[in-house]
């Protein structure tokens, strides 16, 4: 997937303003942002939904303002809110929206591949909240796509049902589907993503891997230690040779020491900061 320049205008307002992006076969792709900065908007251009005003598009060799039936056979979308069908089974749907696509997958195969065989006969309305996603997902492979966008996929899902799910969206992309997600979760983002680009005020303000971005790596590490009654901290380049320096003062084991490098929310907020302004 290529884009360069893409911007689009609502009136007065800018909400996309210049975008370029590269996103390679098979990779786990995100896109963060705070609401407004022009993410979801974006994505909806990739998926073929909304109009560009000005830029150049190529997703799977085709310009999505110009979307074929064949084109979109190969693409997969999961919106944040989906409306389902509750009075049918679980097996019903997928068969129903299987017939859709020219090379559909098996049915009774996908189902097993959400983990949703023992659910297969109950209707949709018997579910649970993260049953009921895992519906949403089953739909939106069941053609085999290429691609697949998965927006803000686990919201409101408690802790066990998010790593279950996770391990779904490893499998998919193990199988070579390429992924674009977006997400607010940033331990989402650390678990799922080969590369996430942050988007603020319309514009693209870093892109790298999640353990990179933004001079994550490089960032000055901050080392603490108690000493006496107080609580000591010191802001470096070189907590390595701190620790050292550290443990000659004290003979031995530091009390209470911790070295800790920015996390991905420290970087994000940064950015998200910066981009605004």
């Amino acid at each position: 997937m290529r884009v360069r320049g893409l911007a689009k205008r609502y009136g007065d307002v800018q909400a996309v303003g210049g975008i370029d992006l590269d996103i390679r076969e098979g990779e786990v792709f995100a896109i963060l942002g705070p609401n407004g900065a022009g993410k979801s908007t974006t994505v909806e251009i990739l998926e073929g939904y909304r109009t560009r005003d000005a830029g150049e598009v190529s997703v799977l060799g085709a310009d999505p303002g110009r979307p074929t039936r064949e084109w979109r056979s190969r693409i997969g979308i999961v919106l944040q809110t989906a409306e389902d069908a509750a009075e049918v089974t679980v097996r019903e749907a997928v068969r129903h929206v299987a017939g859709y696509y020219p090379r559909a997958k098996d049915p009774d195969e996908v189902i097993e591949q959400v983990g949703l065989t023992e659910k297969a006969g109950k209707r949709i309305r018997q579910l649970s909240g993260g049953q009921r996603r895992r519906v949403d997902v089953a739909l939106g492979v069941i053609g085999d796509p290429e691609l697949l966008f998965l927006d803000e996929p686990t919201t409101g899902f408690d802790p066990e049902a998010r790593r279950q799910f996770w391990d779904l969206i490893r499998s998919l992309a193990h199988d070579g589907t390429t992924i674009v997600l977006t997400t607010h979760y940033l331990d989402e983002v650390e678990a799922l993503a080969d590369r996430v680009t942050v988007v603020a005020g319309g514009r693209v303000v870093a892109e790298g891997e999640p353990g990179t971005l933004g001079g994550r790596a490089t960032a000055k590490a901050t080392v603490s230690w108690s000493e006496g009654d107080e609580r000591r901290s010191l802001e470096t380049d070189a907590p390595t040779g701190t620790v050292l320096e550290l443990t000659g003062r004290f003979d031995g084991e530091v009390p209470g020491l911790t070295v800790i490098r920015p996390s991905l929310e420290d970087i994000y907020l940064r950015l998200i900061g910066a981009g605004a302004r």
